[in-house]
């Protein structure tokens, strides 16, 4: 494993064990505790594990945890399936060279310009790579200079944005990022990613509280309400592909929608 491979092991570990309650594991919580959370001997206890073994995991120093490990280890920590499946990746990283913008093959540009309903699509990164025509209707990236052009970037970064998503922005922005961050911590390091983070660290005031908690959500469909500044409210229902082509890109589709109620 990477320095930063390790690094964040360590502060995955670190946030999960901070956010769970001593009586959500049926631990007593009588003593004070100085810190929130769980303390690392007792998660270390929790997974059958020598507590200086899960100090230096913390720590990120050089360790390699098995696979039974890290299954003890999320089910101490009470983990969900994208968390669990999260703190395998991380245990186990892959080699990777440095990222590169994707392109988006031709049939794929056709099948998304055929479409009559929002869809758009997006890469490693989630910078936006390809949209339909009826996207451009609903989020106006044409105007959006190409090195800007980042669905998470957008989101936490544009005014137009967070007029379009009304009261949910923040919802939806904090999800968002838990489900980037899945992606991110197996590229921690990279150039492109550092630099993503630097521009959001700058044009997002939530941005800095939502990163730090370290949250992991998965990618699934589901609902929105826009308030297009000329069409409306507009509802949808949306979903995401992933690619043959390339595992790297998602395929996003935005169907309209009957009002809820």
């Amino acid at each position: 494993m990477s320095d930063t491979s390790r690094s964040g092991l360590g502060d995955f570990l670190r946030s999960r064990r901070e956010k769970l309650r001593p009586e959500a594991v049926g631990l007593a919580n009588g003593r004070r505790r100085r810190t929130p959370g769980l303390r690392r001997e007792e998660v270390a206890e929790l997974a059958g594990i020598g507590v200086d073994w899960y100090i230096r995991l913390e720590q990120g120093r050089t360790v390699s945890p098995s696979v039974t490990t890290v299954d003890a280890l999320a089910r101490a920590l009470r983990l969900g399936a994208a968390e669990h499946a999260h703190l395998r990746a991380l245990a186990r990283p892959a080699r990777r060279r440095a990222f590169v913008r994707e392109a988006v093959p031709d049939a794929i540009l056709r099948l998304v310009e055929s479409l009559n309903q929002p869809a758009y699509v997006t890469g490693r990164r989630w910078d936006i790579l390809a949209w339909n025509a009826a996207a451009a209707e609903v989020f106006d990236w044409g105007g959006v200079a190409e090195a800007d052009r980042n669905i998470l970037a957008w989101m936490l970064t544009s005014p137009d944005a967070r007029r379009l998503f009304g009261a949910a922005w923040a919802e939806d922005a904090k999800r968002m990022v838990a489900q980037f961050r899945a992606t991110h911590d197996l590229w921690a390091g990279d150039p492109a990613f550092i630099d993503l983070l630097q521009r959001l660290r700058h044009g997002s005031p939530e941005f800095a509280a939502w990163w730090k908690a370290h949250d992991i959500r998965g990618v699934s469909s589901g609902r929105k309400l826009l308030t297009h500044p000329t069409k409306g409210v507009l509802h949808f229902l949306y979903a995401s592909f992933q690619a043959n082509d390339d595992p790297a890109l998602k395929l996003a589709i935005y169907a309209p929608a009957p009002p809820l109620g």
